[in-house]
């Protein structure tokens, strides 16, 4: 498994998809069709994508630090 963090490529919005994508080994557009089914479920999804995008680490910054 990778490690968990918003690629640079493939991204549509802030990338949490595809870094959930990876993470799991399945294609990022079946994860964004699971983010949109779960959309249609009472929840908080919108504000855990949002903390996704928060707390996740860029790729880029990732691999560059230490």
């Amino acid at each position: 498994m990778a490690a968990l963090t918003r690629p640079r490529d493939g991204r549509v919005i802030g990338g949490v998809c595809a870094g959930l994508a990876r993470r799991f080994g399945i294609s990022a557009n079946t994860m964004r069709l699971i983010f949109l089914v779960s959309c249609l479920l009472p929840g908080p999804q919108f504000l855990i994508y949002i903390a996704l995008w928060v707390f996740l680490p860029d790729e880029r910054k990732a691999t560059t630090a230490w």
